[in-house]
């Protein structure tokens, strides 16, 4: 690709990126990560971005979902099994409602990143670094300074992560595989049709297509990026996961961002808000995928209940006056951020669901095909950081089990709810 390399970037504004002070220490975590064994393969990104073109035909369904950002205290089986688990029922759920095989995209084994508003913040008067994920800084006011260290740290999560999670699906028995808890959906006015589904859904027989998984983190630390970006034959990809997205904030046509991501071969993804211009939306493909390669974008919109009429579909036919192939898929949590009453921030399941009910709307309307889901979700079934769903959480009980250092994620019931109810529409 002309005038491209893993380092073009650096010519281009970068946004949200941290800053190292100490230059030399930086310079050597790097130069390790560019030496140390990829964590997945070109195969494997390969075989994902014909699955996506699947998707984006309407022949196949991705669900996509995890941690808003992961913690490094959180790689452990436990967590990690349920996890994975969460994601594979999800999909046998919507693959067994509606008849269409799923592909299963996790946010798992990289999502250590978070972008802030600011670089800085103020705590109790004092004003420190923000926190940018568990790659770059930690939680706790004292840990807050920028660290190169931690990529390496971020690096060794990743892959013992990813050991756990293939020896685990490679291993699992179908009862373990689908024991899909809806114990919790009682309250629901289809509670019988869930549970007859459950039953037979557990009475298949497990393949390996139904466990099969691929990860996927927003690529926001850009010289994280290009260190573990490797050549294979004439082509480059960034080997640190299967797939990655660029953020809403972090598109800009001439940025760093969308010049990295024009050069490697892997599937890509592009947050879309009420922010992009339609013009800018062509462009923007236009850029990133201008041989027009079925699954290589995953346009990822993400605008909040009650506007996606107003948005998406300008953004739907600016994509087909473009004539690039992308696959739609609809983030539904981030555009439905609000703050309760006792300031604790949060997401409303009603929402959540509705927006994903206007996308699969307004897709039918314009003869368009939505290809997918985008949810942040934990298989931890006490967790209490968004508000409704069959098991009733209120602005009170978010107080109970309130875990996420970034944004709220659905707990367990909630995400497998969303999963029936989606499937059911999408019938």
């Amino acid at each position: 690709m002309a005038g491209w390399s893993p380092s073009s970037w650096q010519s281009k504004p970068a946004l949200q990126m941290a800053e190292w002070e100490d230059k030399e220490c930086a310079t050597k975590v790097l130069g390790k990560l560019s030496k140390v064994p990829p964590l997945v393969q070109c195969a494997e990104a390969e075989r994902l971005k014909k699955l996506l073109a699947e998707c984006g035909r309407g022949e196949r369904f991705v669900v996509q979902g995890g941690d808003c950002a992961e913690r490094f205290m959180d790689c452990e089986a436990e967590r990690l099994e349920t996890q994975i688990k969460l994601l594979l029922q999800m999909g046998a759920i919507i693959e067994h409602v509606t008849g269409k095989p799923t592909l299963r995209i996790a946010r798992i084994a990289g999502q250590y990143g978070k972008p802030r508003s600011k670089p800085t913040e103020t705590v109790d008067g004092q004003e420190i670094m923000s926190f940018k994920g568990d790659n770059i800084n930690g939680f706790e006011v004292k840990d807050r300074k920028w660290d190169p260290e931690r990529l390496l740290l971020g690096y060794w999560h990743s892959a013992a992560t990813l050991n756990f999670l293939r020896s685990f699906t490679a291993s699992m028995e179908a009862q373990e595989a689908m024991d899909i808890d809806v114990s919790s959906l009682s309250s629901s006015s289809d509670f019988a049709g869930i549970s007859a589904d459950v039953k037979d859904i557990q009475s298949k027989p497990l393949s390996k297509d139904s466990v099969e998984f691929f990860t996927a983190h927003e690529a926001m630390q850009l010289d994280l990026e290009e260190a573990l970006t490797r050549k294979v034959g004439d082509k480059y990809y960034n080997l640190s996961a299967h797939l990655v997205w660029i953020g809403d904030r972090t598109r800009q046509l001439n940025g760093a961002h969308v010049e990295f991501f024009r050069g490697i071969k892997n599937p890509i993804g592009v947050k879309v808000g009420p922010s992009m211009k339609n013009d800018e939306l062509k462009e923007l493909l236009q850029i990133l995928n201008p041989d027009k390669e079925e699954g290589r974008v995953v346009i990822i919109t993400r605008y909040g209940a009650g506007k996606v009429e107003e948005l998406l579909s300008g953004h739907i036919q600016a994509v087909k006056e473009c004539g690039i192939p992308v696959v739609w898929q609809c983030d539904a949590v981030h555009g439905n951020g609000v703050v309760a009453s006792n300031k604790y921030k949060t997401r409303k399941m009603d929402d959540i669901v509705q927006e994903i009910m206007q996308c699969m709307e307004v897709h039918k309307k314009n003869g368009s095909i939505l290809g997918g889901v985008h949810l942040e979700m934990t298989g931890q079934k006490t967790v209490t950081e968004c508000l409704g769903g069959c098991c009733a959480i209120t602005e009170d009980g978010l107080t109970k089990n309130y875990e996420t250092y970034c944004d709220p994620r659905l707990n367990y019931s909630q995400a497998i709810e969303a999963a029936f109810t989606l499937a059911r529409a999408a019938k």
